[in-house]
């Protein structure tokens, strides 16, 4: 079943090529979605694919998918559309 969250990303999450690194693994996984940037130097994404992928996803960027970075806090929504996004993309 899919399923979409919105995840908001804090620690060392910006300039260490985080959002990059974490659509290479969205793209392994076969996740759909975004990530971005926020003024406030969190990332958001948004993600979504079937359950157990998304939880192997999630458990992912909680361990930061760029060696460089560093998650301090994730802050997970679900989300009620399913059909926001065809594909995974870096935006912002």
């Amino acid at each position: 079943m899919q399923k979409a969250v919105q995840l908001e990303v804090y620690g060392r999450v910006q300039g260490v090529g985080f959002r990059w690194m974490t659509k290479l693994v969205a793209d392994k996984l076969g996740i759909k979605g975004t990530v971005a940037n926020q003024a406030d130097g969190s990332v958001k994404i948004i993600a979504i694919g079937e359950s157990a992928t998304l939880q192997q996803f999630i458990g992912a960027v909680k361990a930061s998918p760029s060696p460089s970075g560093h998650v301090t806090k994730l802050i997970q929504t679900e989300l009620a559309d399913v059909s926001l996004c065809r594909k995974f993309s870096v935006v912002g």
